[in-house]
């Protein structure tokens, strides 16, 4: 039951904070009709954010309780984190 509790909160955070990231990203996107077709890119790095910030703090929050919980690797999660910057900041420079 626990396991399906924190999935649940794993989809309501990915949707309420994704959701979130995605309005204020697309307002900015807005500025610039070019950057239109790229949009998917910030996304992608919207939801790559989430997933080392969900991995990093959140889960050690939630109702499960596992063995296998721990933080990614410090490379991995800069790597994760920069490339998500490139991808957010991506459509700018394709277009």
């Amino acid at each position: 039951m626990k396991l399906l509790l924190e999935l649940v909160r794993i989809i309501v955070i990915f949707a309420l904070l994704g959701g979130l990231a995605w309005y204020i990203l697309e307002q900015v996107y807005s500025n610039n009709n070019a950057v239109k077709e790229y949009q998917w890119l910030g996304a992608v790095g919207i939801y790559m954010l989430l997933f080392v910030y969900y991995r990093n703090r959140l889960q050690f929050s939630g109702w499960y309780k596992g063995k296998n919980r721990t933080k990614l690797p410090k490379k991995t999660a800069l790597g994760l984190f920069g490339l998500s910057v490139v991808f957010i900041a991506l459509p700018f420079f394709l277009n």
